[in-house]
């Protein structure tokens, strides 16, 4: 349960202000049919925090727990770093108009997903806790979480949320993870 609630609460707080939530509302400004978008994109997530947790798992597997310690505990620090950097969408995003509504929103948001702050969590998580269905499906809860209220409510919500305090608070999240992976608070 420690790896869903954790999961969930780092993505839906890292998520806020992110590439892909400012995509979401491009979608759902563009296509006005807020159930597609918002299926595509939790398939999207699905996709990609399966196929990063699985590469999270390998990677945990596959380094000594001192390595692995460090790796996690650094990432987690240059997340809380990166997470105060907001996101901006690309003007130049390309469009699938032939795939529709929910093929083009899971294209979009599968790519802009990689790479992205999110997914590295992702990756992180797993490499850091035993459950890698537990990590994806808190990741993708988060996911869910910061998005569909921006696809649903559209620009007033986005307006209204304060981006820089929420960056804030998410990186202070990651610095407490980080601190607790290097020192060894909390067991696993």
């Amino acid at each position: 349960m420690e790896a869903f609630l954790v999961s969930t609460g780092i993505v839906a707080i890292a998520e806020i202000g992110d590439k892909t939530q400012l995509l979401s509302l491009l979608l759902a400004a563009r296509f006005k049919k807020p159930w597609p978008v918002i299926a595509a994109i939790f398939v999207a997530t699905v996709l990609n925090h399966g196929l990063a947790g699985a590469l999270g798992a390998w990677l945990a597997q596959l380094m000594g727990e001192q390595v692995l310690r460090w790796v996690l505990g650094l990432s987690f620090l240059a997340m809380a770093a990166w997470i105060m950097v907001p996101d901006k969408l690309d003007d130049d995003e390309p469009t699938f108009r032939k795939l529709g509504v929910f093929g083009t929103t899971l294209i979009l948001f599968f790519l802009a997903e990689i790479g992205d702050k999110t997914q590295i969590a992702t990756i992180a998580l797993a490499a850091k806790f035993d459950s890698l269905t537990a990590v994806v499906m808190g990741t993708t809860v988060g996911m869910m979480l910061a998005n569909a209220p921006v696809v649903l409510l559209g620009e007033r919500l986005a307006r209204k949320l304060p981006g820089k305090q929420i960056h804030a608070i998410a990186a202070a999240i990651f610095v407490v993870l980080g601190l607790a992976v290097l020192f060894g608070w909390g067991g696993n």
